[in-house]
């Protein structure tokens, strides 16, 4: 299921400078900023539009054109390097009093394709557009999924063994979590490939859409006549369900459907249990805070809102059909433009400074969904609602990349 390879990766001087968040987890103005005066910021290749002009469109054939440009730039001047040879890297992520540590390799297409790499969510077309589009010009994947497993004591024991090992990097990142990475050794390498060779299943936390479009770029190769073995895999960090941490994901409403606030709390009165609280986060499954003209209500699930199957009892299913639909005819959250979502590490703060900006009219913190949940799911081969799990830490991007040919 996990299989070593040649990682193109910073030298070790250079890691903290060219490791940034996610392509997905910022906009192009936080991305501008976040790498103003860092040449070597790793921006640069995910997000390439930030080095052209401010009205060039996102999905312009000359964004993937400087990605790639930039790539080969990076490796020209020695900041990113290809290792000589196939291992496997463990990647450990401490923040606050919570640490993960997963096993960086190459998982196959066909895995995906065959659904031994389980997923929970729909992807949307145009951000599988446009992450086949740069996987394509990069010739490589420059950003890795995030991928659980049930815990194996055995990968345990191995990995835990490998971090004893003075890592190769080790860096505190701005927002104060701290990224270390070792290589394995060939011993190491050998007896992670077996043990996770005989895991039945993996599960994707973070990266449905990289994951989408790492099948459809292979497709793409095969159908040119240019495949070859590099192209059908994708990179990923797998990370055993027991240590992984979901947070909330909140949603953020434009308008309340034509009610006013009275007859919008009445229309909820019949689905939910309301009270006023000064209390901003729900402290239990099927509990929820909702924010309203300067005023949070907690909100206690009925009987009768909630279904007794595994997609229909999450909260985010709760809230979607009791609320979401039913209350303010959103009919689809993953096209409606009068719903936003807001991940949990930005805090119920954004949620009020939305909200009282007069942007939006109401906000809707969300007990998190449970990992348990998203794996039975997955097993049922259902889809969850979007939006529904919000992982944290993020994996940094820039640290290891996995490029098809040489």
């Amino acid at each position: 299921m996990l299989t070593p390879f040649r990682a193109l990766r910073p030298p070790r001087e250079l890691a903290a400078q060219i490791a940034c968040p996610p392509y997905d987890v910022v906009n192009r103005q936080e991305a501008v900023a976040f790498a103003a005066g860092n040449k070597h910021c790793f921006f640069h290749v995910s997000r390439p539009e930030i080095d052209l002009p401010p009205d060039c469109d996102e999905h312009d054939a000359a964004v993937y054109a400087k990605g790639a440009e930039n790539l080969a730039k990076f490796r020209r001047n020695g900041w990113l390097q290809r290792d000589a040879t196939p291992r496997f890297y463990l990647y450990r992520q401490s923040m606050g009093t919570h640490t993960q540590i997963g096993v960086v390799g190459l998982v196959r297409v066909a895995d995906y394709d065959n659904a031994r790499i389980r997923k929970h969510e729909h992807t949307r077309p145009d951000k599988e557009d446009d992450r086949t589009q740069h996987i394509v010009a990069l010739d490589g994947n420059d950003e890795s999924v995030f991928l659980t497993y049930r815990a194996d004591a055995a990968i345990d024991a191995r990995v835990n063994q490998a971090v004893a090992a003075a890592p190769d990097v080790d860096f505190v990142a701005e927002d104060g979590v701290r990224h270390t990475i070792w290589s394995a050794d060939a011993a190491t390498t050998s007896a992670l490939a077996t043990s996770f060779a005989r895991l039945p299943l993996l599960y994707i936390a973070d990266g449905h859409h990289r994951c989408a479009a790492a099948s459809r770029a292979a497709k793409l190769r095969r159908g040119s006549g240019r495949a070859g073995d590099g192209h059908e895999y994708f990179l990923a960090t797998v990370i055993p369900h027991n240590q992984v941490r979901i947070l909330d994901y909140n949603r953020v409403v434009r308008d309340l459907h034509g009610l006013t606030s009275d007859q919008f709390l009445a229309r909820l009165a019949a689905a939910f249990e309301l009270t006023p609280v000064h209390q901003k986060q729900p402290q239990q499954p099927r509990q929820f805070c909702l924010y309203l003209d300067s005023h949070w209500y907690r909100m206690d699930a009925r009987p009768n809102s909630v279904r007794s199957d595994a997609l229909g009892s999450l909260d985010v299913s709760i809230l979607q059909e009791n609320v979401l639909h039913a209350v303010l005819g959103i009919e689809d959250v993953r096209t409606d433009a009068r719903v936003q979502f807001i991940g949990g590490i930005r805090g119920v703060a954004e949620l009020e400074r939305l909200v009282d900006s007069g942007e939006f009219r109401a906000a809707f913190a969300l007990y998190p969904t449970q990992l348990d949940q998203l794996m039975a799911i997955a097993d049922g081969g259902g889809i969850m609602p979007p939006k529904s799990t919000w992982f944290e830490p993020k994996l940094r991007s820039g640290l290891l990349l996995h490029v098809f040919s040489e």
